[in-house]
Order: C-alpha cells, then sequence, then structure tokens
C-alpha cells in the first residue's frame, strides 16, 4: 500500500517494517480520536463560553502540576526495562502499577489541600478539581499500555482505548445538546479515564494470559523509583512551565482571561499528538541503536530530531500565519483575542518537539538528573516572566512566556553541559529545516 519509492526503502527490513506498521496503527488511532476530539472542543469551547470554560481550563491545568506524581515518570522507563529484561516484565508490570495507583492517590490529596488554600472559598472550583484529579488514580492502567508500546503493538492500545472514547464522546455530544451544567463534563473526562483502564485490563488479559502473572516486586521498585525520581520532579518542573501560566492567569486576572488563552492554547496543541506516536514507535529503536554502536546510534538520534522539527514546521507555520482568522472561524468573535495568543505560542511547538526527543535519549543514557535541572530551569524562566508580563500584556505575555521557557530549557540549556552540547548540535542541525528535510530524503 506504500508509494514506491518507500516500499523500495523498507523492503527486506523487518525491524523498519514493524515500525511503519506500528505507527500507522497508532496514526490510525490518534487521526480518529483527535478528529473527534477535536470538534468536539470546538462545540464544548462554544457551548461553554469563555467564563465557564475558562473555570473548566484552570481545574485541569491546576491538576495536572501535580500529574507527575501520579505518573511517577515511569514511561520511558518501563518501557526500557521491559525490552532490556523480557524475562522480569511480570514483575516490573505489576510493580509499575502498584506504584502508580499509589502515586494517584498522593496526586489526588496534594492537589485537593493544595486548591482548598489558594481558593478557600470557591467550590465550583474545587468541585471541578476534585473531579479532574480523582482521575488520576485511574491512569494507573496505563501501564499495560507501555507493554503494548514495549512489543509494538499499538493495535492493541487502540482495542482498549477506543469503546470507552466513543461512548465518552456521544456522552458530551447529549450533555450539549441537553444544555447539561458545567461539571457535567468534568465528569465526562473523568469516566473516559476509568472505561480506558478497564479497557487496557481486558486487552492485557486477552493478548498475553499473564494478568495473574503480575508480581509486586520490592526489589523493582527501588530500581523503578531510584531511575524515575529524577523524572518525577523534572515531571513536576515540566508541568509548571507548561500550565502554570493558566494558573497565574486565573488567579491575576479571572477565568474569563483563562479561557480565551485555552481556546488557543488548545489549537496549538493539538497536533503534538502526530510527532510524538512517532517517537514512541521509535524509541525502542533507539535501545537497541545504542547497542550497535555510537555511529548509529547518533546518525539514528539526528533524523529523530530532523523529523521531529520537520513535523513542527508543517503545522506551526501555517497556524502562525493564519492564527486569528483560524480562531474566529472556529470559536466564534467571542474569543478572538486568542489569534494573537494562538500566533505566538504555537512557535513554542518546534521546542516541544526536539526536547520530547531529547528526553528519550535522556533516558536511554540514564541521566534522569540533566532534565530535572533543565526543566527545573524553564520553570524558573516561566513563572519570572509571566509574572513580569502577565500584568502588563495578558495572555499574550504568558505566551511569550512559555515561547522563552521552553527555548531554554527544552533547547539553550543543552549547550552548558559537555555531555548534552552533542544532542545540542543535533538540535540546532535539525531546526534549520531545509538540511533536516534534505538529510532525511538522504536516509
Amino acid at each position: 500500500m506504500l508509494p514506491t519509492f518507500i516500499a523500495n526503502r523498507v523492503e527486506g527490513r523487518p525491524g523498519l517494517q514493524k515500525v511503519i506498521g506500528n505507527t500507522g496503527w497508532m496514526f490510525f488511532d490518534k487521526v480518529f480520536r483527535m478528529g473527534i476530539v477535536f470538534a468536539l472542543n470546538i462545540w464544548v469551547t462554544r457551548y461553554l463560553g469563555p467564563e465557564k470554560f475558562g473555570l473548566l481550563s484552570f481545574a485541569s491545568a491546576f491538576v495536572s502540576l501535580f500529574l507527575a506524581i501520579a505518573n511517577l515518570g515511569l514511561f520511558g522507563i518501563v518501557i526500557r526495562d521491559v525490552v532490556m529484561y523480557p524475562e522480569s516484565r511480570h514483575k516490573i508490570i505489576g510493580t509499575a502499577l502498584v506504584l502508580k495507583i499509589l502515586g494517584g492517590v498522593v496526586c489526588v490529596c496534594l492537589t485537593l489541600t493544595t486548591i482548598r488554600f489558594i481558593r478557600p472559598h470557591d467550590p465550583a472550583t474545587f468541585l471541578l478539581v476534585s473531579i479532574v484529579a480523582a482521575g488520576m488514580i485511574f491512569q494507573a492502567f496505563d501501564v499495560f499500555d507501555f507493554w503494548f508500546l514495549s512489543q509494538l503493538q499499538s493495535k492493541n492500545s487502540l482495542l482498549a482505548n477506543l469503546p470507552g472514547f466513543v461512548l465518552v464522546s456521544l456522552g458530551k455530544v447529549i450533555l450539549i445538546l441537553t444544555g447539561a451544567p458545567l461539571e457535567a463534563f468534568a465528569w465526562a473526562a473523568f469516566f473516559e479515564i476509568i472505561l480506558a483502564g478497564i479497557g487496557f485490563l481486558f486487552v492485557y488479559q486477552k493478548t498475553s494470559r499473564e494478568l495473574c502473572k503480575l508480581r509486586m516486586s520490592l526489589e523493582w521498585a527501588k530500581s523503578l523509583l531510584r531511575d524515575s525520581a529524577p523524572l518525577i520532579f523534572a515531571g513536576l518542573m515540566l508541568m509548571v512551565y507548561t500550565r502554570i501560566d493558566q494558573v497565574m492567569l486565573g488567579q491575576m486576572l479571572g477565568d474569563r482571561s483563562v479561557g480565551v488563552y485555552s481556546a488557543a492554547v488548545k489549537i496549538a496543541e493539538f497536533w503534538y499528538v502526530f510527532p510524538g506516536l512517532v517517537l514512541q514507535s521509535i524509541f525502542p529503536r533507539i535501545i537497541e541503536a545504542k547497542k550497535k554502536g555510537d555511529v548509529h546510534y547518533y546518525d539514528t538520534l539526528q533524523k529523530v530530531f530532523d523529523s521531529m522539527a520537520v513535523i513542527s514546521y508543517l503545522f506551526v507555520l501555517p497556524l502562525c500565519l493564519f492564527a486569528k482568522p483560524i480562531i474566529v472561524l472556529l470559536y466564534g468573535s467571542a474569543y478572538a483575542d486568542a489569534g494573537t495568543v494562538l500566533a505566538v505560542y504555537v512557535l513554542s511547538g518546534i521546542f516541544v518537539m526536539i526536547g520530547h526527543a531529547r528526553e528519550y535519549w535522556i533516558t536511554v543514557e540514564n541521566i534522569t538528573r540533566f532534565s530535572l535541572y533543565s526543566t527545573m530551569l524553564g520553570a524558573v524562566v516561566n513563572i519570572a516572566l509571566n509574572f513580569l508580563l502577565i500584568p502588563r500584556y495578558g495572555g499574550v505575555g504568558a505566551a511569550y512566556a512559555t515561547l522563552v521557557a521552553l527555548a531554554v530549557g527544552s533547547y539553550g540549556v543543552n549547550a552548558l553541559s559537555r555531555k548534552t552540547l552533542p544532542v545540542f548540535r543535533m538540535q540546532t542541525k535539525s531546526i534549520l529545516l531545509i538540511p533536516a528535510i534534505v538529510r532525511l530524503l538522504k536516509g
């Protein structure tokens, strides 16, 4: 089904064929899912209006500040260890499941305690935050998705997620048509996570017949937490400098400003999933390339950075050039101010993607502390710039703060260390669009 010039390149290369097939399933899943989500988000945003949509966005952004505690930075670690130690997969997956459940509970407790402190007399916000936060416990079942990804079995991930997603999407349509209140949409997101968890359990058992073999291992718990500890703090810092803007806008200017800003952010970030799914499929190949020597390893990494940059430009340039017409067309004139925010914020996507690729390199090299230091720097830069720019420029100032913080934390900081200088050079080469395209075509 591939064009001849592509088919000739992959013929006789079973590993590459498996990556392409896996990516194909992931791409189908994401295109189908994102198409529906994109349309529903536009409808929900129009239905709620800037004020209510801003409150829901504030609740989601606030919970995301603590999301790293629920995730425990285990995504890349579990995939890496399952690939490297397949004989211990039952202990690795079982231990990761228990750890993520405990992390979800801690996440909920911290989230509710903090929101009660900063908005003590706001029951509407507390209710929304409570509903959204509760879903973090059930995200623990994502560990089965880690297994599917490690085995390049994204078809199974699709089968696990799809039924719940379809049901909840239909539910949101009914909520809009019946004039449902704001909190109903938070409950819809909560039930989608539960249904996805049930789906992962069912598909994992059906395909592997090994659910009963899962075991909790203190030895593996120590190993996983030791390797992921820096990533937990890095994840916290990452959420701070990618979501603190919405929280600070809500606290400083009110929920309506969050609604306008969030409308732009959703457009600017909707495409992140596409290069992300390519990285997920390639990750096991990066691990294998490491075993074959530095020349093959760094050649593979350069192609990864080039791919991320080229895909980013394909989305970023049109969104930046036609930001305001796109916003008005999709959301209506009530969100017209989001056009300028989108034109600035969307530029961050380039640094998000080359930074995302760097995180996979960090995981393979097992230097996760650097990820912590770089994200801490980015978070500090973002908070400082938000304090300076939001009072004067509102949402546009927050967009500039995020852009600079991501450029510093995902790219610029790599030039400061001898260990990461090769990555800085590869990122710089990838940002130069034309040479990156030429290298990929020579591939």
